[in-house]
């Protein structure tokens, strides 16, 4: 125990989006160190760990059969344990400059409606990289903090995290969640369904890169009407003949092809609204919804939220690294960290 405590004094603490996409790290007194995609290479036989991060996306659908590339984080939580561990321990090496002996204090962001079992999975996970100790803080109230909510008020915040695995929504006051809904909806999901709507109309076969690729470059939750629809080319495999093939689509497709994840999320805040207290209600229609989160930047989801609401809705200055600079705020305030555990 002393020595962890006397190791602790030359770590640099750390806070963690443990994201289903991507894995954004954070290091007091440093700010954002890393952020990577969270994918894992390994050898089938032995697990050997071959690539983690940006190296190990570029490896997604180009891997012979004796080696597996896996994203081991599932809607927002663990699919595979030894998987997750071993990527934990790449990121916080390399935040530590590859000492691994360092045992720093961790922050770790989950989804709202993670279950107790899957949190045990997650503290595990960082001990066995050997973390002194571990927190786990809900994303939409890391979320919260990260865009400079006024959580500790007595007023009503509503945030919506939208991120690779699931949307989380929350309506917050007093450093603590009065509201919150959770959808296992977010950018995988849509890019599954741009990859069905595209082999459905076109017969046509393509990878989750390329998907997620169009998503970013043609996504887009309404039509505007001021513009004509963007295009793009694309490469897949014809399913009827078997050989490669080059086609082009456009901005309508692939609003018609999100149509039904963007309604789900949707729906969710709709039911997270109707649960809310009159009161802080009454807050959110003066403050407003503001989404965060990397799903936030598809185009036209904030004109799609307000339409369908009727509030005021912003997306966040950086949606991407909202949950983690929520987190890292945290590293500096231990009594912060108490109350919004305690409030969860």
């Amino acid at each position: 125990m002393f020595f962890k405590e006397i190791m602790g004094w030359f770590s640099n603490d750390l806070a963690i989006d443990l994201g289903t996409a991507n894995t954004i790290v954070y290091m007091r007194g440093k700010g954002i160190i890393c952020n990577e995609p969270s994918v894992v290479v390994l050898r089938k036989d032995t697990k050997e760990v071959i690539a983690v991060g940006a190296e190990a996306k570029r490896m997604l659908g180009k891997t012979p059969a004796s080696i597996h590339a896996i994203r081991p984080m599932k809607e927002g939580v663990i699919a595979d344990f030894d998987a997750t561990g071993e990527m934990l321990k790449y990121f916080i090496e390399k935040a530590h400059n590859r000492h691994s002996f360092i045992s720093p204090r961790v922050i770790i962001g989950v989804p709202s409606g993670i279950t107790q079992v899957e949190q045990r999975a997650v503290k595990d996970a960082a001990r066995s990289t050997g973390a002194r100790e571990v927190y786990l803080i809900e994303e939409p109230m890391a979320a919260a903090l990260g865009v400079g909510l006024p959580v500790g008020e007595p007023s009503g915040s509503m945030i919506v995290d939208i991120g690779g695995g699931t949307t989380d929504i929350a309506v917050i006051s007093l450093d603590g969640t009065v509201v919150s809904k959770t959808a296992r909806v977010g950018g995988d999901k849509m890019d599954e369904s741009i990859m069905v709507y595209i082999k459905r109309r076109y017969n046509l076969m393509i990878g989750e890169r390329t998907s997620e690729t169009i998503k970013v470059e043609l996504g887009s939750a309404c039509k505007f009407d001021h513009h004509e629809p963007k295009t793009m080319e694309i490469k897949g495999r014809d399913l009827v003949s078997g050989i490669p093939k080059t086609f082009t689509i456009n901005e309508d497709e692939i609003m018609e092809a999100l149509q039904e994840q963007v309604n789900t999320i949707i729906e969710t805040i709709k039911t997270a609204l109707e649960n809310t207290p009159p009161e802080l209600a009454a807050d959110i229609v003066d403050n407003g919804i503001v989404l965060a989160g990397g799903g936030a930047l598809l185009s036209g989801l904030d004109v799609r939220v307000r339409e369908s609401t009727g509030l005021p809705v912003s997306v966040a200055e950086d949606p991407l690294t909202a949950v983690v600079n929520g987190a890292g705020k945290m590293l500096d305030d231990l009594e912060l960290l108490k109350r919004i555990a305690e409030g969860q």
